[in-house]
Parts: C-alpha cells; sequence; structure tokens
C-alpha cells in the first residue's frame, strides 16, 4: 500500500477494544531475547516528497546503458498497451482461479496462453507456466524419468545448455537419485558433438535435452539430435527460445518421419504419425521473458512447458480445459488437478502448484498484439542487427569469430585482451559489451557472447565498434584508426 492509514489514536482506539494495554503485550508470547532491539543502519522515516527525491536520486546511480548482454534474458521493444492493459485490476489484482465460476476471466486468458503455445512449439497442449525456463526444465527432466517404464534415472543433458539452466536442474534433481550426464561440444563448431553422442549410445538414458538455439546463439543440428534420442529409447527435451519459433521450425516437427520410441522408452518403436508429420520432441520448454516482459533484474520472468497429450498426465502445474455448462455454453475450468500438492500432498507428481499469472497475461496480449508476422519481424530484425554487430567488430583487428555457424541473434566473439578488461571499459562508456563464456566455460577465456536485438539502431551498433577499436588499439599500442601493418 502506498501509506499506512493507522494514526497512533487509531491504534489505541484497536488495542483498547481487544483489551491490550500495548501493542508489546499484544505479542508477549514472544521471547525477549528474540525481539529486535531495533534495525541498525536504517535512518528516521522522511516525507513523502524527500522519499520521491531519493529514489528518483537512487534509480540515476544506476544509469542508462545501451545493453548487448542475451544469455537468456533479452531486451526488446514492448508496446505499451501490453502493461497497460496487464495493469487493469481484472488481471493485476486477479487471485487463483481456483473459482471458475468467478474466474471465467482469468481462466480464459490462461486457455488462450496455452493455445498460443502450443501453436508456437508445434506440440498437443501446454501447461498455465511455471516459474522460469530452468525450473521448466528441471519439470521436464523429472517428467521423462516419471515417464521412463524401464526405470531408467539418468538424462543426457549438452554442455550447450545455458549453464544456470544445467545449475538449477542438478539442484533439483541431485537427491532424487537421477544422473546428469554432461555432452560436451565441438570447440569448432560450439554445437553438441555427435561423436560424444555416440560414444554414449550405449547409456540408457530416459531423455536427451536439445537447446535451440544453444547458449552460444549456435543453431544446433536439432533434426539429426530428435531422431538420435527416438532411435536409442530417450524421449527429446526442446530447450527453445520462443522468439526463434516464429522464425524456425516448430519443436513439434523436429526429426524425420522415420518411426519413434514410444515415451515409455526401452527401445519399442512405435508406427509413424498419420500423414507424415515428423516425429518432433516430446516436451519443450524454455523462458518466455522474450514475449512481453521487461528485463527487471534477472526477473522474474516465466517458464513455458509444452508436450505430447501421451505426457499430459506427467506435466506439473496448472491446466486450463475449455468445456460446457448444463445450458451448454462454453467456459473454463482448471483441469487434470488430482496430481497437485494441494489435493495429492505427498503423492503429487510434482510439487509446482501455480503459475506465473501476470507475467502470462503480459506475453498472451502481447503475442495477440504482435500476431505470427510480428513475431516473425521482431525475430528477423533482431537475428539482421546481430549479423551487422558481427561484421562491424569482425573488421576490427584483435577480433575475430569463434563459432563459424549460423546463429539466431547471438554470436561468440574472441578478443585479444582480457574481456573482463575489455566490459568494464565498454560499461564506462555507457555500453554493456556482452556475457563473459570464461566464467562459465574456462575453454573459452577470452571470448565474448555478444547480443543485439531489434531495439538496436545503426548509431548503437556503431558507438560499439568505435569503443571496442579504442579500447582493443589503446590496450595494444596503436592508435584507433590505423592498421596494425602500420606498425610492422
Amino acid at each position: 500500500m502506498p501509506f499506512i492509514p493507522h494514526t497512533e489514536a487509531d491504534i489505541a482506539a484497536m488495542l483498547d477494544s481487544i483489551g491490550a494495554p500495548s501493542l508489546d503485550a499484544l505479542f508477549d508470547e514472544i521471547p525477549a531475547d528474540l525481539n529486535c532491539a531495533g534495525l541498525k543502519g536504517v535512518p528516521a522515516g522522511l516525507s513523502e516528497m524527500a522519499v520521491t527525491r531519493l529514489m528518483h536520486a537512487r534509480a540515476a546511480q544506476d544509469g542508462f546503458y545501451s545493453s548487448f548482454i542475451g544469455a537468456g534474458a533479452y531486451e526488446h521493444h514492448i508496446p505499451a498497451a501490453v502493461w497497460q492493459i496487464v495493469t487493469r485490476g481484472e488481471f493485476y489484482s486477479a487471485y487463483t482461479p481456483y473459482q471458475a465460476e468467478a474466474s471465467q476471466g482469468t481462466l480464459q486468458l490462461l486457455y488462450e496462453y496455452q493455445t498460443m503455445m502450443a501453436s508456437l512449439t508445434g506440440l498437443d497442449v501446454s501447461n498455465a507456466s511455471l516459474y522460469d525456463g530452468a525450473s521448466a526444465l528441471a519439470e521436464a527432466v523429472l517428467m521423462a524419468v516419471r515417464a521412463n517404464k524401464a526405470g531408467v534415472r539418468r538424462v543426457l543433458l549438452p554442455d550447450t545448455v545455458h549453464p544456470r539452466y544445467r545449475a538449477v536442474v542438478q539442484a533439483t534433481v541431485k537427491h532424487q537419485g537421477i544422473e546428469l550426464v554432461s555432452v560436451a561440444f565441438d570447440q569448432a563448431t560450439g554445437l553438441t558433438d555427435l561423436a560424444v553422442l555416440e560414444a554414449l549410445a550405449g547409456t540408457p538414458a530416459a531423455a536427451l535435452v536439445i537447446p535451440q538455439p544453444n547458449f552460444f546463439g549456435a543453431l544446433e543440428p536439432v533434426d539429426v539430435l530428435t531422431d538420435w534420442a527416438h532411435a536409442h529409447g530417450m524421449l527429446a527435451i526442446a530447450v527453445a527460445n520462443p522468439l526463434s519459433l516464429a522464425l524456425l521450425k516448430a519443436p513439434g516437427q523436429w526429426g524425420s518421419l522415420s518411426p519413434s520410441p514410444s515415451p515409455g522408452g526401452g527401445g519399442e518403436l512405435r508406427a509413424p504419425l498419420r500423414g507424415g508429420v515428423p516425429a518432433g520432441v516430446d516436451i519443450c520448454v524454455g523462458d518466455g521473458q522474450p514475449l512481453g516482459v521487461p528485463l527487471s533484474s534477472g526477473g522474474p520472468y516465466f517458464g513455458f512447458m509444452t508436450a505430447r497429450q501421451a505426457l499430459v498426465r506427467q506435466m506439473p502445474g496448472r491446466i486450463v480445459g475449455r468445456t460446457v455448462d448444463l445450458d451448454g455454453k462454453p467456459g473454463f475450468a482448471l483441469t487434470l488437478q488430482a496430481r497437485e500438492q494441494h489435493i495429492r500432498r505427498s503423492k503429487a507428481t510434482s510439487n509446482i502448484c501455480t503459475n506465473q499469472g501476470l507475467l502470462v497475461t503480459a506475453a498472451t496480449i502481447h503475442m495477440s498484439l504482435m500476431g505470427p508476422e510480428g513475431l516473425k519481424n521482431v525475430a528477423l530484425a533482431a537475428h539482421a542487427n546481430t549479423r551487422a554487430l558481427l561484421d562491424k567488430l569482425l573488421s576490427l583487428a584483435g577480433v575475430e569469430r569463434v563459432f563459424n555457424v549460423p546463429f539466431f541473434h547471438e554470436a561468440v566473439i574472441r578478443v585479444n585482451t582480457p574481456v573482463p578488461d575489455v566490459l568494464r571499459a565498454l560499461r564506462a562508456q555507457g555500453i554493456l559489451g556482452g556475457h563473459d563464456l570464461g566464467r562459465d566455460y574456462p575453454e573459452l577465456a577470452g571470448c565474448i557472447l555478444i547480443c543485439a536485438t531489434e531495439t538496436k539502431t545503426e548509431d548503437d551498433l556503431e558507438q560499439y565498434r568505435q569503443q571496442l577499436e579504442r579500447i582493443l588499439s589503446r590496450r595494444n599500442g596503436r592508435e584507433p584508426g590505423v592498421p596494425p601493418c602500420a606498425y610492422k
């Protein structure tokens, strides 16, 4: 609330009404040694005007930067209408929709969201969202292990998956007897090493995780990886950037027309799908942040999950269904709730029994406003800007491209100067130059993951190039704009 409405007289009147002499007496059951003597370092109260000035000053300390950092959270343009609608009271303060008769608006919105995500990923069913992309992947791993009839508790997790996602999955499964097997990447391409994967062919696993694009922005050979997983009795779990799916093949269409194993694992093949439809992945997850959710110091964002119909009873979280009432009128309700912890408690399929409702509302409105063509145009513009930025930076002495493979809107460069120094110098000029890959991949020390979205202008790209040229030239004892050969 914007202010505390109770005056000292109000408080005294309430205490008198309940027969308590003071606030301390009201809470006298709290042991004295647990009482806090006061909050050290907290100044005395300020007036509203003084607090406003203080907060403006604090906000100004953050500065205004041109960001070229991607690495899982992206700066996209969000139409003003999105959050203008989201913050209406009907959405902003809506409560958990357990009572369908009082929650038709919220339920319909979630149903529309599920429909959009199922369409975008090419799969049959979607839940109402999860906490973020990392926890969505962790839930997908648990889901695949539950679905494995052979009882295999092992999942192949490529090193090209986001490092934070891998850490969250490990934290989630480490006490559940589930083994995560790392799959190295090819040092030349930045893609999952198929030779390493083939060497694991004799290792029974419940699933293979397939990122697209991967953490380096590179486009993995998803058809090959999906077919390989199915041929070896594994489920295929896609980790996708939802915006990229406006351009790229939907995960539900990955793979060849060949038969693929049943979700139970064990290598038993099922018949090809009718109509020659590609096998596709079994589960798709990711972070919905690119769909109308602003950057916000790391969150909150939201995770999405879609899957094949055969796995719907293994899905965590909420699912909204469309039905008809006794009068034949359409309506919406939560469905398949028996698996949720508030019903089954310790026997629940998952302890996830909620969703990121407000952010999903933003994503649904965002996708509705943009439409398929709008999302495609944003993805094309982001890709074009990253290509343009990469070309500009590669024209500089001391910069080289690391992985020469197709990418979406992130790419990796190597500089001949310590990356922390380069990024610090760029930051001093108001530019967040990218992600230091050496922090997560020691073998990529000296490499920067760069990203440009549709928000960047030609002037932004050129400013980055000029500042990087100045920094590298100064570090290497040259004047900016003078070619290296002039110093030989």
